[in-house]
């Protein structure tokens, strides 16, 4: 049941056929609906892989996917999609399409623990000093629910009349941006089944809403590639996150939720990653999911009487039955579903992205070094082996233990993403590292001959001087376009 109180104007591109996550697949030549009768509190579990048809239409009671209401007779797409509808009562589904797997299931006690937490969250916010309201991180291992956690307590909250700010600290999976950036909102409208947080602002005419997210870059698969980079990049994100709170009262009181990758769950490094979100984020609440190793852990570091001017409160809550392992052929088709969703949209809301042609000159473009790059350039761990170095690429000699290469266009960069810093395209690499990122690029093609590059971008206008960085992650989408 429902809970109480709570085209752009383009150049005619067209997109290549990869899937869109939740996008309308073809049909099949003939479709058969079957209908599903659901018991109160439990929920239909489903995992559907990308390019096939799936859809849910709700025919009787009341339904919800990760907190977000079904609408009555209203199909949904839910191509590519792993997920649970849920019911309060009961419900009649109609079900179109193939699955992977798809069942009913009955043991469904973490709804009851996720609902409760949201009650708990709903006092704290009632309660809420002149500090603001509760500062949650959700932390556990891959693949233990967080994310659908995440989006079940925001969207009960804005049910409530609250503006929570949902923070997104993996850069693996994108939030309202393509993978390789954090990411920030405050969400102020219902979420939507199919787009979840919903898009990034656009130009042209669309139906859901859209969302002002502050945008970081992190191009790396894993905090642990580069710790320090992230951990100045969270320093200035939640300095940022702070200040616009500050501007905010009702989001301020309304608090913040932040969703964690598992590799922050680290005992080897003493959980120190984790430890500075807590400290730059002034973490009060931290809510523990898939292993009770991580909860006695945390509750050694964090729990009361461990110190600090605010006490912490490390809660467990219940893994769902539902929720599966994501292996890398599925994430990878994710973040390329992701990448193509930010420049042309959805099968129900398709975006026509602009295209830019700019000569070698007008761009500031640095490449972002691994670890084994700045290893190998200081003598240890080198193997001399020059083979894949492209002395054409480096425009300026490059400190071994620097971040970024300024670097020439090259056709290796073809079908990559650069993000477009507010910073100055000659600005200092710690300028660089910690600048927010207004927007996305994608390299459609490098022309060498003429020192020309093309890019697409959702925008018309011009970015100016501003820094460009490429990162190795994630990897290149060589057929977004045709």
């Amino acid at each position: 049941m429902a809970l109480p109180g709570l085209s752009l104007p383009g150049l005619g591109l067209q997109s290549s056929s990869t899937p869109v996550y939740g996008a309308a697949a073809p049909p099949p030549a003939e479709e058969v609906a079957r209908k599903e009768n659901l018991p109160a509190q439990s929920e239909w579990r489903f995992e559907v892989a990308f390019g096939r048809p799936y859809s849910i239409k709700l025919l009787t009671g009341h339904a919800e996917l990760f907190g977000v209401e079904l609408a009555p007779s209203q199909t949904y797409n839910l191509s590519g999609y792993k997920g649970a509808i849920f019911t309060w009562q009961v419900c009649q589904l109609e079900i179109t399409g193939e699955a992977e797997s798809e069942y009913s299931a009955q043991e469904t006690e973490y709804a009851v623990e996720w609902l409760n937490l949201h009650g708990m969250l709903e006092t704290a916010r009632d309660e809420a000093p002149a500090d603001g309201g509760p500062r949650v991180m959700v932390v556990g291992p891959d693949n233990a629910g967080k994310s659908s956690l995440v989006r079940s307590v925001a969207a009960w909250a804005v049910k409530a009349g609250r503006t929570p700010t949902v923070v997104n600290l993996d850069p693996r999976e994108g939030l309202l941006s393509p993978p390789a950036s954090f990411t920030a909102v405050t969400v102020g409208s219902q979420l939507d089944v199919e787009a979840g947080f919903g898009i990034a602002p656009i130009s042209g005419p669309i139906v859901t809403p859209t969302k002002n997210p502050l945008i970081y870059s992190f191009p790396y698969a894993a905090s642990s590639e580069k710790p320090d980079v992230y951990k100045a990049v969270i320093t200035r994100m939640a300095l940022s996150v702070t200040n616009k709170m500050e501007e905010d009262s009702a989001a301020k009181r309304s608090g913040f939720i932040i969703d964690t990758p598992g590799s922050l769950n680290d005992p080897k490094s003493n959980y120190d990653l984790l430890h500075h979100v807590v400290s730059e984020f002034s973490i009060n609440v931290i809510i523990t999911t898939g292993s009770e190793k991580l909860l006695n852990d945390l509750n050694r570091r964090f729990g009361p009487g461990k110190g600090g001017d605010e006490n912490i409160h490390v809660l467990r809550v219940t893994k769902p039955g539902g929720a599966v392992e994501r292996d890398q052929a599925y994430m990878r088709q994710l973040r390329t579903a992701q990448v193509r969703q930010y420049f042309f949209g959805s099968s129900k809301e398709p975006l026509n992205p602009h295209s830019h042609s700019l000569n070698y000159g007008e761009l500031n473009i640095y490449r972002a070094r691994s670890a084994a790059e700045q290893t190998a350039a200081t003598g240890f761990g080198a193997d001399n082996d020059d083979d894949d170095y492209d002395p054409a690429m480096s425009s300026t000699p490059t400190p071994s233990n620097a971040l970024f290469e300024k670097v020439t266009p090259s056709v290796a960069m073809t079908g990559s993403m650069l993000a477009i810093k507010f910073c100055s395209g000659n600005s200092s690499e710690d300028s660089i590292r910690d600048s927010a990122v207004m927007g996305f690029l994608y390299v459609a093609d490098v022309d060498e001959s003429k020192k020309k590059v093309r890019f697409l971008a959702p925008h018309p206008q011009r970015w100016g001087d501003r820094a460009l960085l490429w990162g190795a992650w994630p990897e290149a989408v060589p057929d977004l376009v045709t």
